[in-house]
């Protein structure tokens, strides 16, 4: 009864680990299939603890049964160990206790605005509101939630995989509210409080659990330097720091520009390697990658996929793209900051810049700066812009 006893707290002890090491970036955590071993070991959780204790409780009165001077050195010890294992991962290394989302959210415009011009934003306009979300602030938070227009939207950004994407996070007609779980393939995953289901940052997608296969509702938005948001939406408003301890922000200016320190978040410069970046390019079912360094150099690119003519083109501070449709198949050059075509003039929303009353905008492609590691193993079919 004795070694049932240990058994059940090297047992607990051993779950505890596992059920963070499968979800969290841990030493080789990331690069097995284990996503629904990591789902099962989360949902029955009490499961397991309940077998383990069970274990405990039996084999307690036999462990118990040394000299008292040996109590701390043996079973009390031993489930100090284990309690302190159990602590540390259950509330020091799960993901909603190292990354918090912003209690009391606060925007304000241009005049009142605190953030750095040059922070990189992520930037979103429904029925003529336009709000700005700092990628400092989301890439610590991992989602803000909010309405934009009378929109409700779900911004979220993952610094590992460097996705930045905006959901509906509207369920089965009701809107649903979410927490982080930790990652997959080191993409961000969370967690719907209704039922549980895991849903994958990356794509919108439900992997694991009841709603398994359903797809929230991609949002458009833009990626670009505060300053130019401002430039193009002056009367929107930006995302301030909350209240939260500002050492969780420190270093974030450098992952912007690509001088990130850490081994997961760090920018490799040249093209191609797995922490190299490119402007992945999703339509229907059709995936295409640019590589940033391509881009940085000819700034433009016209090109087709899936059948779509399309202009990627980034702007002067290296920061800012865009990615448009064509009309008519019609070639795009760019003057200065400025897209042109059949002598037609459009600014990086899209919007002709000499334009008369009703005159439509250009159609927004989806497309996102990511690692080259992040596009290639959730678009495993993607083409290559070479």
């Amino acid at each position: 009864m004795k070694k049932l006893f240990y058994f059940g707290l090297l047992g607990l002890a051993a779950f505890e680990i596992a059920k963070v090491y499968f979800i969290m970036p841990m030493p080789g955590s990331q690069r097995m299939d284990s996503l629904q071993l990591a789902y099962f070991f989360h949902t029955w959780r009490w499961a397991f603890r309940a077998v383990f204790g069970l274990m405990i409780v039996a084999g307690a009165a036999e462990a118990f049964r040394v000299p008292r001077t040996s109590l701390l050195a043996r079973p009390v010890g031993a489930m100090l160990v284990v309690g302190a294992i159990a602590w540390l991962f259950n509330f020091k290394m799960t993901a909603d206790h190292m990354f918090r989302e912003p209690a009391n959210p606060v925007y304000r415009g241009r005049e009142q605005n605190t953030v750095d011009a040059e922070a990189m934003v992520i930037g979103v306009e429904s029925n003529g509101e336009a709000r700005a979300y700092p990628v400092r602030f989301i890439l610590y938070h991992h989602q803000v939630r909010d309405t934009v227009g009378g929109q409700p939207v779900m911004v979220t950004y993952c610094n590992v995989c460097r996705t930045g994407r905006v959901y509906d996070p509207v369920v089965n007609g009701q809107p649903e509210h979410f927490r982080l779980v930790g990652m997959d393939h080191f993409n961000a995953m969370f967690e719907d409080v209704t039922t549980g289901t895991w849903w994958r940052q990356v794509s919108g997608e439900a992997v694991a659990g009841k709603l398994k296969g359903t797809q929230l509702a991609v949002l458009p938005f833009t990626q670009l330097t505060l300053k130019r948001w401002f430039a193009l939406h002056p009367a929107g408003q930006v995302l301030q720091a909350d209240g939260t301890d500002p050492e969780h922000f420190e270093g974030t200016s450098g992952f912007e520009r690509g001088d990130g320190k850490s081994e997961l978040t760090r920018t490799n410069p040249k093209s191609w390697e797995e922490k190299s970046w490119v402007l992945g390019v999703e339509v229907g079912a059709t995936s295409k990658a640019y590589d940033w360094n391509r881009l940085k150099k000819e700034r433009f690119i016209n090109d087709e996929v899936g059948g779509m003519p399309l202009v990627l083109a980034l702007a002067g501070d290296d920061r800012t793209f865009v990615a448009f449709e064509r009309p008519d198949a019609g070639r795009f050059t760019l003057e200065g900051d400025t897209l042109v075509s059949a002598g037609l003039r459009y600014d990086f929303s899209g919007r002709k810049v000499v334009a008369a009353s009703g005159d439509s905008r250009l159609r927004t492609v989806r497309a996102s700066q990511e690692f080259w590691h992040s596009w290639l193993t959730f678009h495993p079919a993607t083409l290559r812009g070479e």
